[in-house]
């Protein structure tokens, strides 16, 4: 099982990112799918959720109106689109799969497989 995020890099303040994460797992429509942050220093943090069939969605109130989760079920492929990035939102970004019986988990211990984590940089 192989999860493997890309689309990290650096960016101004108010600039866009678009992470993708490639996903291994079968069936993939049975991963709840998710994306954690982590800063230098700090711990591991939920950013975004998204169910089964992407007919639902959960976000952390920071990224809440310019983060969107989408999903690919086709193509076994989850997507983060940042918008308005701000320099707070600098951090490692992974994303995660877990085939429990909630779809909108925000506990990382929840989470079966990672991926290997894409860094973001926005700077001010």
């Amino acid at each position: 099982v192989q999860l493997q995020a890309s689309g990290g890099g650096l960016v101004q303040a108010g600039g866009s990112l678009r992470l993708s994460c490639a996903a291994s797992v079968r069936p993939f429509s049975s991963y709840g799918m998710a994306w954690f942050r982590q800063a230098p220093g700090a711990e591991r943090e939920f950013v975004a959720v998204i169910s089964w069939y992407g007919t639902s969605t959960d976000y952390t109130n920071t990224v809440k109106d310019r983060f969107t989760i989408s999903r690919d079920n086709a193509k076994n492929m989850v997507y983060l689109q940042m918008e308005s990035l701000k320099p707070e939102d600098s951090a490692v970004y992974f994303c995660a799969a877990s085939k429990g019986d909630r779809w909108n988990s925000r506990k990382s211990d929840y989470y079966t497989y990672w991926g290997q984590g894409t860094l973001v940089t926005v700077s001010s």
